[in-house]
């Protein structure tokens, strides 16, 4: 998968992050204005956990047709395989670095890759 797809499906989720804690600050949470970004961060960061640990895909992933898979045997991956994928991810320097297969230092740590959605592939057949 190249840095384009991944790039918009990173933009959505931090679009989602956003609103999220938009929405938490419009339901009565309150915090200082100077903690929004590491608020919207961290929602960020905990919505690639959760979402790629139960399902293999992000809102944004599936809005543009990826998943995360297991290298070995193309199965989900398990969590604490997602959870060292995730906090790699919140140094943001594995991401921009990536080997000649388009996998991320990430994706390498975690024995993953970013693989265009099978699911979504049938279904658009």
């Amino acid at each position: 998968m190249g840095f384009g797809p991944r790039l918009g499906a990173y933009l959505i989720d931090a679009v989602v992050a956003n609103l999220i804690v938009g929405a938490l600050y419009l339901a009565g949470l309150g915090y200082a204005g100077d903690v929004r970004g590491l608020a919207i961060y961290l929602v960020f960061l905990l919505e690639e956990f959760i979402l790629i640990s139960t399902g293999g895909q992000t809102i944004g992933m599936r809005l543009l047709g990826m998943r995360v898979i297991r290298l070995r045997d193309r199965g989900r991956q398990s969590w604490p395989w997602i959870g060292v994928r995730t906090l790699l991810l919140a140094l943001l320097v594995p991401v921009v670095i990536w080997d000649r297969d388009q996998r991320g230092l990430h994706d390498r740590a975690a024995g993953t890759v970013v693989v265009r959605d099978p699911a979504r592939a049938d279904s658009a057949s």
